[in-house]
């Protein structure tokens, strides 16, 4: 009985330690160097006793984290663009970036960076020649193709008094939960902005996947013998066609029905045929001679069609057994074999269970609704659920992947449930028989919300709580009011707004930050 809350224990020690050693090289940085052994902005700021300025800003494959100090005329400033690839959230191993800064006054300034310093990090030196109001932008051109940053206006100082006094008011990325981008990149971690859109009332239930009706067959013995091979015996998984010979029933000697009866009555049919023939030719041409009466040709010619009849009766039943190999056992539909409970060679006894053939193209999802919900069940307008062993969810939309095939009736006495089951096309095969699904049953009205994924959702304590990211490095812990929950997606009543973004993968790690958020100061 202790075993649960030692694996408990043993898992949070585990990630304590994961989080420690994510922390650990933060804590431990000197202040004048980042973590690549460089001089980073927040230390060329602090020569001019300024903290350095923070822009996030993402594209639609990138997101863009950029640190640098007050930008004065004719002084070297390092700026370190963090770039991380929002398909997977890991750096942007190589490129070219440009750092372009634009305006009015004077022509563009241009300055490369042909690779960055370790993956993710662009550093740039930067030594701006004009004064006053620029556009700064960032261009990289990567395996992503060629990707524009537009950050807006940034001011370049005449001369370091005046950075002084004009830095002073500006806004740094120094609130919030502290969680770098290596740390971001070391671990399973995204985020994901918060949309309006259309969610569904859902039932939560738990069902099975299995095969529709009539898309599913038991192949079993007909008879005791031994299983042997027809061209290869059926594995798992192999496609197979209706009527295709899948292996062949040797039945058990004995009697007058075993093969070797049969294929012996055959033998001896053949033979009489052979005879018959032999008395029939030898009639014909005493008949000529006029040796013999019509009726002995007659009674002869009768001899070999009966003849000739046994031998065709005796080699069909002999075929029946597979010509000679056994009773053929073929496929009774297309499909694939799901499963095979027996050998090639082995002896099975009459009606023992063979191979299961299955089609899987369409399969059907068996949703058991508790009765505390079936008042709410009304017409189910589709459903979503996920399985272990997949990353990905699944959604089933009538009219598009699938359709409602029913609503039970009665409730079940053992389980209190009633079934709803849809029917959804599985066309690559990725869903396998007999799988345990957690299912969200979609009823009731349709409302726009705000919608984030199940996953940023946090539960502390019996509250709900996501974590907000307010900067490239920087989070924001929000209690929220949560809704209907939409496949993968739940609605926010309350506590976020559209178009901030939230910690989708990770999130518990962040959170565990927040206790070492002081002792592990800056990543840089």
């Amino acid at each position: 009985m202790k075993t649960p809350s030692i694996t408990l224990q043993a898992s949070l020690a585990a990630s304590l330690v994961a989080l420690s050693l994510l922390l650990a090289g933060c804590g431990e940085k000197s202040p004048a160097k980042d973590d690549h052994g460089t001089k980073s902005p927040a230390s060329t700021a602090a020569q001019t006793h300024d903290e350095p300025e923070t822009l996030t800003q993402f594209t639609d494959q990138t997101e863009l984290f950029l640190e640098f100090p007050p930008l004065v005329v004719g002084k070297p400033a390092t700026l370190a663009a963090h770039l991380t690839r929002l398909v997977d959230f890991k750096p942007v191993a190589q490129g070219k970036l440009t750092i372009v800064l634009a305006g009015e006054k004077g022509a563009a300034e241009r300055f490369v960076v042909d690779a960055p310093t370790v993956p993710g990090i662009f550093r740039a030196t930067v030594t701006p020649t004009v004064a006053g109001e620029r556009e700064l932008s960032m261009v990289l051109e990567s395996d992503l193709g060629t990707l524009t940053h537009d950050l807006g206006p940034v001011t370049v100082f005449a001369d370091s008094n005046a950075a002084k006094a004009g830095h002073g008011g500006h806004a740094h990325d120094e609130e919030g939960i502290a969680f770098s981008k290596e740390q971001q990149w070391k671990i399973d971690f995204a985020t994901a902005e918060a949309v309006k859109g259309l969610a569904r009332t859902a039932i939560a239930a738990t069902g099975t996947i299995r095969a529709p009706a009539g898309s599913e067959a038991q192949l079993v013995a007909p008879a005791a013998g031994v299983l042997r091979a027809a061209n290869g015996f059926p594995r798992i998984g192999q496609a197979v066609k209706k009527g295709q010979v899948l292996a062949l029933l040797s039945p058990r000697l004995g009697g007058d029905s075993d093969q070797a009866s049969l294929e012996a009555a055959a033998g001896k049919a053949q033979v009489a045929l052979e005879q018959a023939r032999r008395e029939r030719e030898r009639m014909e041409l005493l008949f000529k001679e006029e040796a013999v009466a019509e009726k002995r040709l007659l009674d002869a010619q009768a001899n070999e069609r009966m003849a000739h009849a046994e031998m065709q009766a005796a080699t069909a039943r002999a075929q029946q057994l597979g010509g000679g190999g056994g009773i053929a056992l073929k496929a009774p539909m297309d499909g694939i074999v799901a499963e095979v409970t027996a050998a090639a060679g082995a002896f099975v006894n009459e009606g023992a269970p063979l191979l299961h053939i299955a089609n899987t193209g369409k399969l059907w999802l068996e949703a058991r609704i508790p009765e505390s919900d079936i008042g709410r069940v009304g017409k189910p307008t589709g459903a979503a659920f996920t399985v272990d062993g997949y990353d990905q969810g699944f959604a089933i939309e009538p009219g598009r992947n699938g359709s409602l095939i029913a609503v039970g009736g009665v409730v079940d006495a053992q389980t209190r449930t009633v079934p709803v089951i849809f029917e959804f096309a599985n066309p690559e095969r990725t869903l396998r028989l007999g799988l345990t699904a957690r299912i969200q049953v979609f009823a009731g009205t349709v409302q726009e919300a705000v919608l984030i994924p199940a996953s940023a959702i946090q539960d502390e304590n019996g509250a709900q709580a996501v974590y907000m990211q307010i900067g490239g490095e920087r989070f924001e812990r929000r209690m929220v009011q949560t809704g209907a929950r939409d496949g993968d997606r739940i609605s926010i009543l309350a506590g976020l707004e559209a178009g901030q973004r939230v910690v989708s993968k990770g999130a518990y790690l962040v959170r565990l930050s927040t206790s070492k958020a002081a002792a592990a100061g800056h990543a840089h």
